[in-house]
């Protein structure tokens, strides 16, 4: 097979841990916190201010284009979080999580600024979720400070989600980012809709992995250390321009302290507790659509490979992207923009785009055609979570018929 081709594994077989007793716990403990005010509003940027629009059991949403970061408490601390737009309808909100020795801005600026994926998301409202002490000018955590595990991480969310009133979301996570998000719709699925899963690895660190993170601490900065999980080894060899540029911002606007206690607990992460339908007794996987995403060469190829081996696959995509190394958000934004945008077609939304090249009306987008299917299945038994909304895909080709998806996919350079 050439570059950029992928297939799915036969799953592997573990064993599955109910989480209920986790949600339970949550769900208690959200409940007592209904009636306070835990927000702080700092306005990113001056503005003009439009007309607000109220929203029930939330806060005032401001202008689309305005910017706004909040601070909301959690069961496990406080989360910041950079919010914009207003929702639309009944549409789930852009909900992403970064990737550690990241910041939203870091990891999801280059991304959110194509030109193709703005046009995406001013049909949505972006909430974009900072880890705690990792946003520009955190303050550094206490000595003592016992950092959030992985699923403490991934239980902080329901508060944004009740606290803005979302109705769901649709996630978008990379790298540690994804495993938070996969873990969120473990637990809770009847809050999202869809999730786009770069680099994600559902597996927990063995003892030799965890032994080498530990001599490679010893031997490496710590920004070093990081930078072999975000980037390929071919990316560091050549000491591209953007590894540089990413040195420098992880080593200059993160406080180190604080990123070392993220990527101890991100170390310290268990395997996500999913199978394939009908692989094990009472086998538990992600519920809605998914759209896994990994660079040739990346870091995280194997795994994920392997999470692909765990998912439904009649409502999991594996697109494997050549020439984008170890972040393809940042490296290919305007080939992932093309994959998320089918992606949003897929689940009903985005049905067609405005052309940029044309001065006529929307037409169905055109880039999409570029996304080559090498495989397809009927969606026509699959609707939407409150069975209101028709899950088809449309085709590549807009002569052929609606109802198709794709399950594999090979991105044309």
């Amino acid at each position: 097979m050439g570059p950029g081709l992928f297939w799915n594994f036969p799953s592997k077989t573990s064993c599955t841990v109910p989480q209920s007793l986790l949600q339970t716990m949550l769900l208690s403990r959200m409940a007592g916190m209904k009636d306070q005010q835990f927000t702080e509003e700092k306005p990113l940027l001056p503005e003009s201010r439009g007309q607000e629009t109220e929203m029930e059991n939330c806060e005032t949403f401001v202008a689309e284009g305005d910017w706004k970061e909040h601070d909301i408490e959690t069961p496990y601390g406080m989360l910041h979080v950079v919010i914009r737009g207003a929702p639309k309808g009944n549409k789930p909100a852009i909900l992403t999580y970064h990737d550690v020795g990241l910041n939203h801005k870091l990891c999801f600026n280059t991304f959110f600024h194509n030109e193709d994926m703005q046009e995406i998301t001013k049909h949505f409202v972006v909430c974009h979720v900072d880890a705690p002490g990792q946003h520009i000018g955190a303050p550094q955590m206490p000595q003592g400070y016992q950092y959030p595990t992985m699923d403490q991480l991934a239980g902080m969310l329901p508060s944004v989600v009740q606290h803005f009133g979302f109705k769901s979301i649709v996630g978008i996570g990379v790298g540690a980012g994804a495993y938070i998000l996969a873990k969120f719709a473990l637990i809770f699925p009847d809050l999202v809709e869809g999730l786009v899963l770069l680099n994600i690895d559902p597996n927990g660190k063995g003892w030799i992995d965890w032994a080498a993170t530990k001599l490679s601490g010893l031997t490496s900065t710590l920004p070093d250390t990081v930078l072999t999980h975000l980037f390929s080894q071919e990316e560091l060899m050549s000491n591209t321009e953007v590894v540089q540029t990413y040195r420098q911002q992880i080593n200059n606007t993160i406080n180190q302290f604080n990123l070392q206690l993220f990527w101890n607990m991100y170390n310290s992460r268990r395997d996500l507790e999913m199978n394939r339908s009908g692989s094990v007794l009472n086998a538990k996987t992600l519920r809605c659509p998914v759209m896994l995403v990994v660079g040739d060469n990346a870091p995280a190829e194997e795994g994920v490979v392997e999470c692909n081996s765990k998912l439904d696959p009649t409502n999991t995509t594996f697109l494997k992207m050549a020439d984008s190394g170890g972040m393809p958000q940042i490296t290919q934004p305007g080939k992932l923009t093309e994959a998320f945008k089918y992606f949003l077609q897929g689940m009903g939304y985005i049905a067609y785009m405005k052309d940029r090249r044309m001065s006529g009306g929307p037409v169905p987008s055109a880039s999409m055609t570029r996304l080559a299917r090498s495989r397809t299945a009927s969606l026509t038994s699959a609707g939407s979570v409150d069975g209101s909304r028709n899950r088809a895909c449309t085709h590549s080709d807009s002569s052929e018929g609606v109802g198709q998806v794709s399950h594999t996919m090979e991105v044309s350079c």
